[in-house]
């Protein structure tokens, strides 16, 4: 499997790039199908593991958020349940539910495109509640931020109208 590794920051900007605009794809397959558009990828050697989308209207299920799905279907694909040499790719800033999943996973990167200013689990990395993200995981946010978000504010104005 080809590696990210020892890649210059540019290099590695574009490759996040990549991997985000397919974490896109599954956000956009999610609004096409009434879901909540964000998608996820998982990366492994760079290549894709995992991806999914926002399933929980679908199986009538809260906790299926695009990177619980993610993270099953990497861990299957592994056959285990540590993530810790792989990069997850997600459109939106996890929520706390799915940091959380994340920190048990021992994920190695999470690499997000929009924040969530309400939901995300970014707000609790500086408070009393630590532990949301796995202290050894390291965290990019903003990778095609402005597409990430605009995708989420056209699907909730259309649920406006």
């Amino acid at each position: 499997m080809p590696t990210t590794e020892n890649l210059s920051p540019e290099e590695q900007g574009l490759v996040d790039e990549r991997f985000m605009r397919a974490a896109l794809d599954q956000a956009k397959m999610a609004a096409e199908r009434g879901e909540v558009p964000v998608g996820a990828v998982i990366v492994a050697g760079g290549q894709v593991i995992g991806r999914a989308h926002n399933l929980c209207e679908r199986l009538h299920d809260f906790t299926a958020h695009a990177e619980m799905q993610a993270f099953t279907s990497a861990s299957e694909y592994l056959g285990g349940k540590h993530l810790d040499q792989c990069t997850l790719y997600v459109t939106l800033e996890p929520c706390p539910m799915c940091a959380g999943a994340a920190f048990w996973t021992r994920i190695g990167r999470i690499v997000y495109g929009a924040d969530d200013l309400k939901r995300g689990s970014g707000r609790y990395r500086d408070s009393k509640q630590k532990g949301l993200i796995h202290p050894k995981t390291e965290v990019i946010s903003g990778v095609l931020a402005a597409e990430c978000g605009e995708l989420m504010s056209s699907f909730f104005a259309a649920k406006r109208k």
